[in-house]
């Protein structure tokens, strides 16, 4: 997972906040402190795997395509999953070396191993319960 998980959770969070409106992006760059340009392409990466729509034009906006109590977090993960996967190290091993011949092929395993796992703790867990839960302890959800 990386920061565009976390950003793609906080937009969501926003949308279900306000179900039945549509944010802007301007709106939701605002909110969530990040360039409008990142926070668009991101919607684009979410609205592709189903999880937002879109409108343009008068009323246009952001809103979410389903109910927040159906997406998940392993659906918000694997919508915003950067393409090339997990990172492996840069350096070329010297082709003598046993190890070096053989790691990377090991690791992308184990990755993949680490992946499934990770999904099957955030399968049970929704936007709409994490919601709840920041609601719930924000010292300014009240105002």
């Amino acid at each position: 997972m990386n920061s565009r998980f976390s950003l793609a959770v906080h937009l969501l969070c926003l949308m279900a906040q306000q179900p039945g409106n549509r944010l802007t992006s301007e709106y939701l760059a605002t909110a969530t402190g990040t360039n409008p340009v990142v926070v668009r392409r991101l919607l684009a990466a979410l609205r592709r795997s189903n999880l937002v729509t879109a409108r343009r034009a008068g009323g246009g906006g952001w809103q979410l395509a389903m109910p927040a109590i159906h997406l998940t977090l392993a659906a918000v993960r694997q919508a915003v999953a950067q393409p090339d996967g997990p990172r492996m190290h840069r350096n070329h091993p010297h082709p003598d070396c046993a190890v070096g011949c053989a790691v990377r092929q090991a690791l992308t395993g184990i990755y993949l191993l680490a992946d499934r796992a990770i999904d099957r703790e955030l399968q049970p867990l929704t936007i709409a319960a994490l919601l709840f839960q920041i609601l719930s302890q924000s010292p300014t959800a009240a105002a």
